[in-house]
């Protein structure tokens, strides 16, 4: 069982930055891959980003590709999402997820935080 927590959401400007942290219970952190989704209103969950368990790969959504950079640090049990040139489009709640792929299809994660508004004003 793995619990995660989604913390450094808040409202931005358009340009600015802000980091996202997920923070993750349970002494098997390392061995997940994570994932980084988001929601808009009205709109479908959509992937953002995704790390495997050793952070040797990461896979990135093409809008966010350039200007976010997903990372963990398995001794801190957590995983992180540095975002960059932020747009009003990238307007929306964003979760955090463990699973055993790193992938882009929501159903292969297994665990979810409770997610972190992001709000990016123009």
């Amino acid at each position: 069982q793995v619990q995660l927590v989604e913390s450094g959401g808040g409202l931005v400007q358009a340009g600015g930055s802000l980091r996202l942290s997920c923070a993750a219970s349970g002494r098997t952190f390392s061995s997940y891959a994570m994932g980084w989704f988001r929601q808009a209103p009205g709109k479908e969950r959509e992937f953002v980003a995704a790390i495997t368990w050793s952070g040797g790969s990461t896979y990135y959504a093409d809008s966010v590709k350039g200007r976010f950079t997903i990372s963990r640090d398995n001794a801190k049990n957590t995983v992180y999402l540095q975002m960059n040139s932020l747009k009003p489009e990238d307007t929306a709640v964003y979760y955090c997820a463990a699973g055993y792929i790193a992938t882009m299809s929501a159903l292969q994660y297994d665990y979810w935080g409770q997610g972190t508004q992001v709000t990016v004003s123009s």
